[in-house]
């Protein structure tokens, strides 16, 4: 029964995130943009363009620029973060691992630590900071105490409360096929999936729509070149027609 739970909790939170980001990313990308307000300075062409993207979505440029303390608790948390899911990998894919998979192990292991680090310090600067405690909602704490706990208890499973790997795996590979087994009844590893499945759920309404977002924004997407193409909204284009 509980493995039946959880995996139709897991069916019901895909559906969810899916459905919710591909909803928002074509929102998105209807929203005109009538103006010409690239951030300067700014490429001005769309190859520059492409790799001002590249920067931001790697080094998180502009943050760098803005503040260093910021910026080394939020890239770590990520760069941390995307090692780790990446490691998940291993427990989703059917079969053996790839090469790449299994060599990413240690690694994405002891990112778990980076990444909860990160998340310490982005929460702490919403307690010390007074003009970030000032505008913080519920939501911007909830939304790193789910983090954190989701972080902590993946630690707890890994070095303090081992599961059984074996059968977590063959419970999530099974779900691809739609193939319901057994699931280890681990506390902490029914925490961390149910805390998952939170995150799942939440996404599509939450702040951390900000990650298909960024490629939407303007004044990271625009080149900075007003005077060799005139920028014209499609919607303001039909009205001179």
């Amino acid at each position: 029964m509980l493995s039946t739970i959880y995996a139709l909790l897991f069916y019901v939170a895909t559906i969810l995130i899916v459905v919710g980001v591909a909803l928002k990313v074509r929102r998105y990308a209807a929203t005109p943009a009538p103006l010409k307000i690239p951030t300067t300075p700014a490429p001005t062409t769309s190859g520059g363009v492409v790799l001002r993207m590249l920067r931001e979505v790697i080094f998180f440029e502009s943050l760098f620029k803005s503040n260093k303390w910021i910026w080394l608790f939020g890239w770590t948390f990520h760069m941390a973060l995307w090692l780790v899911i990446i490691r998940h990998l291993r427990y989703t894919i059917p079969g053996n691992s790839p090469f790449w998979l299994d060599f990413i192990q240690p690694f994405g292991k002891y990112a778990g630590f980076a990444m909860v680090l990160g998340l310490a310090g982005l929460w702490a600067r919403r307690f010390l900071v007074d003009r970030v405690r000032y505008i913080s909602s519920p939501s911007d704490h909830l939304i790193l105490v789910l983090l954190i706990a989701i972080g902590l208890s993946g630690l707890t499973m890994k070095f303090v409360a081992p599961t059984d790997i074996v059968a977590v795996k063959v419970f999530m590979s099974g779900l691809w096929t739609f193939q319901i087994n057994t699931l280890p009844t681990n506390p902490f590893l029914l925490v961390h999936l149910g805390l998952v499945i939170v995150l799942m759920i939440i996404f599509p309404i939450s702040k951390l729509l900000h990650a298909p977002g960024l490629f939407f924004s303007p004044s990271r997407n625009q080149a900075d070149n007003p005077r060799e193409q005139r920028h014209i909204a499609p919607w303001a284009a039909e009205l001179e027609k």
